[in-house]
């Protein structure tokens, strides 16, 4: 699939770069589902990590022990992907780029998620829910002034928080990996019987990318977890007991677990949708110059933004996560050639679809946490991977080595010793503790007030 549009029928290369040309629906389908299969994994591995921190249990036996079931989270997930997708690539007034956008559930917002609901069960979630939905306004109304900030993150901000982002959630990937969190102080903790599914899905990924073209090096880590998967329910570890019981049909539910405005939560979610607006600025300017071979205009890149915001908003009245843009996609379209906006329609339908199945998120939940967490060590990873290669293109003057140095030295210290902050009032501690924010709120100001000519 490396090379989709020779001898496939897609039309000449003009065709191909305008984003309003619809294949023929023989080529259309499968290169939207392969849109699907390259973010699928990615997209309701968060829902998963937020679920099981709130302690709805990642066991078959959840539901018995007083628990509520993950899966519900997993559908809205797709469902509020494949809506979000759609305001993108069909657009709504001001709404939408109209370009082929894929938009999924962001791991960027999840260490600014786990402290709302940390072993809270539901009475965390609709704090969250709540910041989710004054987050996603919030990144609405960035739309309108996106152009004009970005003089205030460039890549020395931007990296820096983007690795900042990978480091805080690579501990979750390894917690995962050796049995997550409910067996921790446990025998079965890291052993190696939770440890070879998640080695298999780790070493299959990494051979498939570097050894594969095409299909299978897009949907890499797909593959790894289907193997991985495999091992493990030959080890006795994979449980269909909860499939039997989902629903057929499910619609989802408004104000799920409440509204409750906790400051904490707000103020991280509107912080993290700064993060996520000029990550869509980046993904909106690299499917304009890899598919189209030109640069983005202001119109789609506050039409992605607003998109961004809108879809944000929705998925928290229903019990979503926030979305943002996928750059997993983005090179998926360069990899094609096909610019097609209606490609990616077929994709955010079949998400859509997917989404109002609950078996689908019960078939997802049979997946044994230590798999999963073979493949987000991979892709936790790469969002570390792409924060360094955003600060490749830094000047490394002493200045910005400074900057750089004391902003990341205060936001990975303060993560890696929270009891630091216990004197501090609560809602400042969640702010303070994933890192994050003061390494994000000392690069911009030090960035801003120290003099260029530093040297």
């Amino acid at each position: 699939m490396t090379d989709m549009t020779h001898g496939s029928g897609l039309g000449p290369p003009e065709q191909l770069r305008d984003p309003n040309y619809t294949p023929p629906l023989a080529q259309a389908v499968p290169l939207g589902i392969q849109h699907v299969l390259a973010m699928f994994v990615a997209n309701v591995t968060p829902a998963i990590i937020i679920a099981g921190a709130a302690g709805f249990g990642f066991g078959s036996d959840a539901g018995a022990q007083g628990f509520p079931d993950m899966t519900y989270m997993i559908q809205m997930s797709m469902l509020f992907a494949g809506i979000a997708t759609l305001f993108q690539t069909i657009g709504m007034g001001p709404v939408g780029a109209r370009l082929p956008i894929v938009q999924g559930t962001s791991f960027a917002f999840i260490p600014v998620m786990i402290p709302a609901v940390a072993g809270q069960g539901t009475a965390g979630m609709a704090g969250l829910m709540t910041g989710i939905m004054v987050g996603g306004v919030f990144h609405f109304v960035l739309g309108t002034v996106i152009g004009r900030i970005r003089f205030a993150l460039p890549p020395l901000v931007t990296g820096l928080i983007v690795l900042m982002i990978g480091l805080a959630l690579i501990r979750v990937g390894i917690q995962y990996a050796a049995g997550g969190v409910p067996l921790i102080g446990k025998p079965e903790y890291g052993s190696l019987a939770m440890w070879v599914p998640a080695l298999v899905v780790i070493v299959v990924t990494l051979a498939l990318k570097f050894f594969t073209r095409g299909f299978l090096a897009v949907a890499a880590v797909l593959v790894g977890i289907l193997v991985g998967y495999a091992v493990a329910y030959m080890m006795g570890q994979v449980n269909f007991a909860n499939v039997s019981r989902a629903a057929l049909f499910q619609i989802p539910t408004p104000f799920k677990w409440g509204f409750e405005f906790n400051s904490a939560v707000v103020i991280g979610m509107c912080f993290m949708a700064i993060v996520s607006a000029i990550e869509t600025v980046g993904d909106t300017s690299g499917i304009c110059k890899g598919g189209a071979g030109r640069e983005a205009t202001d119109k789609e890149i506050a039409g992605a933004t607003y998109a961004d915001g809108f879809g944000t908003a929705i998925a928290g009245i229903f019990g979503g996560l926030p979305n943002t843009s996928f750059s997993q996609n983005v090179g998926l379209i360069s990899m094609t050639g096909v610019m097609s906006r209606h490609v990616v329609t077929i994709g955010a339908i079949f998400l859509i679809i997917c989404g109002l199945v609950p078996m689908v998120g019960a078939v997802i939940r049979t997946v044994p946490i230590n798999v999963l967490g073979g493949g987000v060590i991979v892709m936790f990873g790469m969002v570390a991977a792409a924060g360094v290669n955003m600060l490749s293109e830094v000047n490394w003057s002493r200045r910005n080595m400074v900057i750089f140095a004391i902003s990341l030295s205060v936001g990975l210290g303060l993560q890696l010793e929270p009891g630091a902050l216990q004197h501090l009032p609560k809602t400042m501690q969640i702010l303070l503790t994933s890192g994050l924010l003061p390494a994000a709120a000392l690069s911009i100001i030090l960035n801003l007030v120290l003099p260029k000519d530093l040297e």
